[in-house]
């Protein structure tokens, strides 16, 4: 019940103010549109565009603050940032955004939806207050000329008990009137002053691009790891063991026996051995075979078997998702595994991939101290690997543990 009375005195208080605000907002706009209007023609025109478009969204502003009465927190704002540069170029970037004319048309529709629902709110509120305090003030106002039944109403001891009555009964409708008048008015003013379909188009633009521009500068890193692991890794053994050989064929144009040989033989296949190991475990850092073979239960039980950490896989084994989305899920759960055995010192990891509506969620959870880092290196590698497919990672470790690495990825039924 106590909620009930704020929301109706809230919305009192908003309807009230109304006949006051349309009036400024009125005034403003009138004022406004006739002053830019007579300046366009000259240099001031630009400066008082901007000038007059600063104020409009501080009225705005106020509004979206006045209709936080009613919603319980503020309209957010619609405006995108204006940009730096020639005085042509930030009138251009104000006067193209749709929140400057939507601003405009509401301080200018403010003054009669206002003057309306202020008139009726305080009206029909008066008559209810002093209908249900009519025996402390009625005696005071005798009016002998009264028409029926206004005049047994207000004239007798009974009457007036009556109105009491009437005035309690009333009182709810005229609350629910009272919160329907401004729930009306605070609709009108969300779609006006409310961010639209511009600034989310702007927006999601923006962070396309941010997302294309860490994905390409991640590419760069991983071509960069590439090039430096091949280097130093296999190359470096393919090399040694080519060496190894050509003294080898040096050695059996002199040696008499094989067992001279044989040594230098056994260390160029082990450096071969090696070096072919550097490349497979260059390739499963690319794409492991067995994601494309088997799919991503089979993998995860895979990186499973080789953690020192007992892991529990929780994955339909026969579930297939897109590669780009088992590749991303994979290296997530391999760099979970990885910090809950070398950072969390966890006793217990649990795997979990589950389809979510339009998408899949992979949660990674382990009972370790806690305390990870949400902006370390390779959390934010993965972060943009989940990024790049419109996705979104979230790390959760608080000091103590648990740690939860759960990434959420769009994906095709």
């Amino acid at each position: 019940m106590s909620m009930r009375i704020k929301a109706t005195l809230r919305a009192l208080a908003y309807l009230a103010t109304g006949p006051v605000a349309g009036a400024a907002g009125l005034l403003w706009s009138l004022a406004a549109t006739l002053g830019v209007t007579l300046l366009a023609i000259t240099q001031a025109g630009g400066p008082a565009f901007l000038g007059a478009a600063w104020l409009t969204r501080r009225l705005a502003g106020l509004e979206r603050r006045r209709a936080g009465w009613v919603l319980g927190e503020p309209i957010p704002s619609p405006y995108l940032p204006s940009p730096d540069g020639p005085l042509s170029r930030r009138v251009a970037a104000v006067g193209t955004q749709p929140a400057t004319w939507r601003d405009l048309a509401w301080l200018m529709i403010l003054f009669p939806i206002g003057l309306v629902g202020g008139v009726v709110a305080i009206v029909t509120t008066l008559l209810t207050l002093g209908a249900i305090v009519a025996p402390v003030w009625l005696w005071a106002v005798p009016n002998p000329r009264a028409p029926f039944p206004a005049d047994p109403l207000m004239t007798t001891t009974g009457g007036r008990f009556l109105l009491v009555v009437l005035g309690l009964l009333a009182a709810p409708l005229v609350a629910a009137l009272l919160r329907s008048l401004a729930a009306g008015q605070i609709r009108l003013a969300r779609a006006l002053l409310a961010p639209g379909e511009h600034r989310r188009l702007v927006e999601t633009a923006e962070q396309l691009a941010r997302s294309r521009r860490r994905v390409v500068d991640a590419q760069a890193a991983e071509l960069r790891r590439i090039e430096r692991d091949l280097h130093d890794g296999a190359q470096a053994r393919i090399v040694a063991a080519g060496m190894t050989l050509a003294l080898t064929a040096r050695k059996l144009r002199t040696a008499t026996e094989p067992a001279e040989v044989s040594a230098d033989v056994q260390l160029a296949r082990r450096q071969l051995d090696d070096a072919l190991a550097e490349l497979r475990r260059l390739v499963r850092g690319i794409h492991p075979p067995i994601l494309t073979d088997r799919g991503l239960a089979a993998a995860l039980a895979a990186l499973a078997g080789d953690s020192p950490v007992p892991v529990e896989i929780d994955a339909d084994a026969d579930e297939r998702y897109p590669a780009a989305v088992e590749s991303a899920a994979y290296f997530v759960v391999a760099e979970g595994l990885a910090n809950a055995a070398k950072h969390a010192h966890a006793d217990r990891c649990v795997v979990a991939v589950r389809r979510t509506p339009g998408g899949v969620a992979v949660r990674v959870s382990d009972d370790g101290r806690g305390g990870a880092d949400p902006d370390g290196s390779g959390i934010d590698g993965l972060r943009r690997r989940v990024e790049a497919l419109d996705g979104r990672l979230t790390l959760t470790s608080p000091p103590g543990g648990p740690t939860v690495l759960l990434a959420e990825m769009p994906c095709e039924s």
